[in-house]
Order: C-alpha cells, then structure tokens, then sequence
C-alpha cells in the first residue's frame, strides 16, 4: 500500500519534471537585446515610448519611428537617461506609416544603413476610436485598418530581408485585447486588430526557417493620451464594460510585451483576465512551449464557461442601458 501511494504521487511529479526539461529543450532561443538593433513604431508615446525605455535598459540601440518630432525628442532623451551606457546609438525617424509604401521603405532602409541590421521590430503605433457602428463615420474604418493594420505591413514588409540576416530575430505586433475579443463599440478598432492576429500567424509559419519568432501582443485599457482622448468618446455600454478589469500603466505593459518577445512565445497577455482571454482565442495559434499547451488544453473548458459568464453580464449591461435610454425618451 505505500509503496503504491509513493507510485502515485511520484509519478505526478516526474511528469512535470520531464515536461519541464523538454520544455526547456524545445522553447526558442532567449533573444540578447543587448547591442541588437531594435526598431519601434509609435515610440513618440504611451506603450511605444515605454517599449522604447525598456529596451534602453536592456542596453539596445534604437531606431524609434513616429510622427511628432518633439515628443520623439523626448522619448530619445527618456531612452539615453535609463540607458545602462553612454554607447547606446539612438536614431529618430520622422515617418507617416500611412505613407506610401515605397517611403515608409526608405525610412527603414535609412536606419539600416545607419544602425546596422534589424534584429527585433516593435509595430507598437496604432489608434483607436469606439462608437456604434451606424452612428461611425465611414472613414474610420478605412483609417484605422490604414494605421493599425497596413502600417503594420508596410513596416515589416520594408524590414525583413534586414531581419532575416541576423540569427534570432523578432518581430512584435502590438495588437490589443479588443483583437481576440468582439466588444460593443469596437466595430472599426477591433476589425483592424483581429486583422494583425491573422497576419502574425502566417507569418510565423512561413518564417520559422529563418528562425524568427514572432510575437502578437494583447495589451487591455492602459493609460495613455490615446486611452484619455477615446475616453471623450466612448459609448456608455462600452466604457462600462471596459472597467469591468484593471486599468494598467504603459511602464508595466511595456515590460510584459518585451520580456515575452525576447523569451519568442507567440501569445503575449498580462493580468488575469488577460491570461484568461489568452487560453480562450488560443485556437490554431503556434505553440512555443509544452507547458503552456498543457495550460490550454486542461484550463479551455473552464476558460470557456467564465467567458460566457462574462458575455451574459455584457449583454444584459448593453440591455439595460438601452432600456434607460428608451424609458427616458417617452418621458
């Protein structure tokens, strides 16, 4: 009897130790930010400018790419005080992702030649807008799908023959947690954002023999001058379901957005309900880890049942509002 009860609970345990040092066999190889040549898009401010100190820190030179000469001048004077080293090369670009593409070519082919090849790119620029869908002016869908989407793929379509020359490299696309999830008043941004989780996975595929990992991340409500100006906005349903989880701070985000890209998983999510959403829009995406592929196929049906929880408190939330507004017209 106790030697079966040793049995049982050794057996567990050796388990999770082989899957732990086949984990570490398998998973990719850590990326060394340290001299590489990291390129961040909407590094002027909010999550782009955090990235941009995060990765000062880690002691890369930087190619930090926006439209607003001034704020890119501070992030760059941000970047060299948290720097480790005074020898960390930092390179301004002015440059519109919405341009044509054979600009937005030029603008990366310039800091190449400046500062070396590309070993990491950061698609951190994007906006954001929220309204009903009958009541959004039609050309908000085309400008966010422009910035959020196609910028996004002009600036990695210019950047990868520079990428694939190096060993290891990454390339992060800054998505949202409005790219997993459908939301009331997210018509046009959430179109643009589940678009960058199509690309990201095929992407991968056809890159894994140059060995480049890529990362997609999901980034929830972070407190931004972006977050503060869609606030002005923003529909009663949605800023209400918004705050149903915690407001986090760029600083924090940066960090988890960094550290999973240099680590080269795929999924990137940060807070519990961002771990949650995670295991549930798992679906066909890339696996980098058996671990984490043993998270999601025990936890999904769990997963599944407090995502329907919280859709039914969304739609009775939506519900209710609107009942308010139609009892307050027939008064």
């Amino acid at each position: 009897m106790t030697t079966f009860l040793l049995i049982c609970i050794a057996s567990p345990a050796a388990l999770v130790v082989l899957m732990y040092v086949i984990d570490r066999l398998i998973s990719p190889k850590k990326f060394n930010p340290k001299n590489a040549h990291i390129l961040i898009t909407g590094a002027s401010s909010g999550i782009g400018r955090s990235l941009a100190i995060e990765a000062a820190k880690s002691g890369a030179h930087l190619t930090l790419l926006a439209r607003n000469e001034a704020r890119l001048s501070e992030t760059k004077t941000m970047c060299e005080k948290a720097a480790k080293s005074d020898k960390l090369n930092i390179l301004c670009v002015l440059c519109d992702i919405t341009d044509d593409y054979d600009q937005i070519e030029r603008c990366v082919e310039d800091s190449v030649k400046k500062m070396g090849n590309i070993s990491m790119l950061i698609n951190c620029a994007g906006t954001s807008t929220s309204g009903r869908f009958d009541s959004l002016e039609f050309s908000y869908f085309k400008s966010l799908m422009d910035i959020n989407y196609m910028g996004s793929v002009k600036v990695t379509r210019a950047a990868l023959p520079s990428i694939k020359k190096v060993d290891n490299g990454r390339i992060v696309f800054v998505s949202s947690v409005a790219g997993q999830v459908g939301l009331f008043g997210y018509t046009a941004y959430s179109g643009s954002k589940f678009a960058l989780r199509g690309l990201a996975e095929c992407l991968q595929m056809e890159l894994n023999r140059y060995n480049i990992r890529i990362t997609i991340a999901h980034p929830p409500d972070t407190e931004t001058p972006g977050f503060e100006e869609e606030n002005k906005v923003k529909p009663e349903e949605t800023r209400l379901i918004s705050e149903a989880a915690k407001l986090f701070q760029p600083d924090e985000v940066a960090k988890s957005i960094f550290q999973t890209a240099i680590k080269g998983k795929f999924l990137q999510s940060i807070g519990l309900d961002g771990y949650f959403t995670k295991i549930a829009t798992c679906g066909f995406g890339p696996s980098t880890s058996i671990l984490e592929s043993a998270q999601q196929v025990v936890l999904l049906p769990i997963v599944r049942v407090v995502s329907l929880c919280y859709l039914y408190y969304f739609r009775r939330l939506v519900d209710r509002i609107a009942k308010e507004s139609m009892d307050k017209k027939k008064q």
